[in-house]
């Protein structure tokens, strides 16, 4: 008797759907090619189904979800193909959850995070070296390597939370150059092994 392959389910804004299907149209053969994943468009109900053709493609299905996930959440379908790397990771931070659904008090938190023009945005991205999307429905997504977009994270509930944003900045600031340090620490004593290993 064969077990059954892995499948999960998406849910899409309804008001969102069109869009969300039209951009998953680019993506579909790419993911059914690299991930061996099928995608059906599940309308009437608002969701994707997303279903493994071979078995053994659990952990695929969970990648390719979170490709529809950041489509939906306002990604662009290129944007969200970076999931496709071992690497990167897809955080949400549900920004309307922590402070309360009520619209003008949301509509300013997400100014915060957006800032003027979208400069505290782009900010956040470029000293995380991360993707940054902020939708309406008061989510904010993150596409990066695991440790950046914790610390993107972590900038994103700082602002929510009020902090001035400098000193956010220099907050982030601070975790990357730790980060950085740690990281050619860690090149510099994986180099130094192999080396050693060698003779």
């Amino acid at each position: 008797m064969s077990r059954p392959l892995a499948r999960t389910y998406e849910p899409v804004p309804p008001e969102s759907f069109e869009k969300v299907k039209e951009e998953l149209g680019q993506v579909m053969g790419e993911l059914n090619r690299r991930l061996g994943v099928r995608l059906t468009l599940d309308e009437s109900n608002s969701r994707v189904l997303i279903e493994a053709e071979r078995e053994g493609d659990a952990a695929n299905v969970l990648r390719a979800r979170d490709i529809v996930r950041a489509i939906a959440i306002g990604f662009s379908p290129q944007d969200a193909l970076q999931l496709l790397d071992e690497d990167y990771v897809l955080v949400v931070v549900d920004v309307a959850q922590a402070v309360g659904d009520k619209e003008n008090h949301l509509r300013r938190v997400l100014g915060r995070v957006i800032g003027e023009n979208g400069r505290a945005r782009r900010t956040l991205e470029e000293i995380t070296g991360t993707k940054i999307v902020v939708n309406d429905r008061g989510l904010v997504g993150i596409i990066g390597d695991y440790e950046r977009s914790q610390i993107a994270r972590h900038g994103v509930e700082l602002l929510v939370q009020g902090r001035m944003h400098a000193t956010v900045y220099r907050r982030l600031e601070s975790m990357m150059r730790e980060l950085k340090r740690r990281e050619s620490t860690e090149l510099w004593f994986g180099r130094k092994g192999e080396g050693s290993q060698t003779s």
